[in-house]
């Protein structure tokens, strides 16, 4: 029976630690402990949790793990950090979820190794452990037994990509399924999906065609029928949606369908297979959208 740590601070996010718990009180042979510096431990959210003052005995083979917090709290006493900093020198994994990153850096675990936390933390955690390899905009990182995450959801990815490492893909796929989880990611895919990268704007008639292309974008969507759909012209609403998002509607379909391919290789699909799955006729198209998307990223 392994132990999982899940050390609390005031403001905590609930999520960062239910979904985390949620993946270990589901897979076979974890005992899940909550430690804090306080009996009692307020969330973000409103609720108040019952921790425990005193940390169980660890072995290597057992998890200290970080949830995040709300902005501008998580301060941990020098003696919790040398207690997380202990475990890893001797053996032991430590975890984190969105701004947890930060405890772990105090307790110098950060310096040399790639780590990363939610996408709106990531500079100031790179100002504030300048040794520290920020991989930013990925959902997790394992380094040397330090293994971070980005925001919110995405721990429920680290957890299952641990549960994974150990105990074997099986039995992660199973408390995914029992989790209702559609797929475990993979740790380098986007935090953000280019559904809600190109979402920032203000145009209601544009919003309303990207509504028609997220739930189609594997068909074949012509730009007259998308305008009509709009109540505008052809030329009206490549005009719009340009200005709003700075892609036309056809590139803002090729990329949804090229990051659903990439997903699609990533977990065990043939460039053929992804390519009729997302709509092309074949690979051709997407292997020069892929080739088009490394020469862009190169010249960054």
């Amino acid at each position: 029976m392994s132990r999982v740590v899940f050390l609390l601070t005031p403001q905590v996010h609930l999520l960062d630690l239910a979904g985390p718990a949620q993946v270990f009180s589901t897979a076979p042979g974890y005992e899940l402990h909550y430690v804090a510096e306080s009996p009692t431990v307020p969330t973000w959210q409103g609720v108040s949790l019952q921790a425990s003052l005193t940390w169980p005995a660890l072995v290597p083979d057992d998890l200290v793990l970080v949830p995040g917090w709300r902005d501008g709290y998580g301060y941990f006493a020098k003696d919790t950090l040398t207690a997380i900093a202990d475990h890893h020198r001797s053996g032991g994994e430590v975890a984190s979820v969105c701004a947890g990153a930060d405890a772990l850096g105090r307790a110098g675990l950060l310096d040399g190794r790639r780590c990363t936390t939610h996408h709106d933390l990531q500079d100031r955690l790179a100002r504030s452990y300048p040794r520290a390899i920020v991989t930013r905009d990925v959902l997790y990182v394992a380094d040397d037994r330090v293994v971070t995450s980005a925001g919110i959801a995405s721990g429920i990815d680290l957890a299952l990509h641990l549960v994974a490492r150990r105990h074997g893909p099986a039995v992660a796929a199973r408390v995914a399924h029992e989790m209702v989880v559609y797929a475990r990611r993979n740790g380098d895919e986007r935090q953000a999906s280019a559904m809600l990268r190109h979402r920032g704007h203000l145009s209601d008639v544009v919003h309303r065609v990207q509504d028609r292309i997220d739930a189609g974008f594997a068909e074949s969507l012509p730009l007259g029928d998308l305008a009509t759909g709009a109540g505008v012209s052809e030329r009206t609403l490549t005009r719009l949606f340009t200005t709003a998002t700075g892609q036309t509607p056809l590139r803002y379909q090729q990329m949804l369908r090229l990051e659903r391919a990439e997903y699609l290789i990533g977990h065990g699909s043939t460039v053929e297979s992804a390519a009729h799955a997302v709509g092309f006729g074949d690979a051709r198209m997407l292997r020069r959208l892929r080739s088009r998307r490394d020469r862009d990223s190169c010249s960054l």
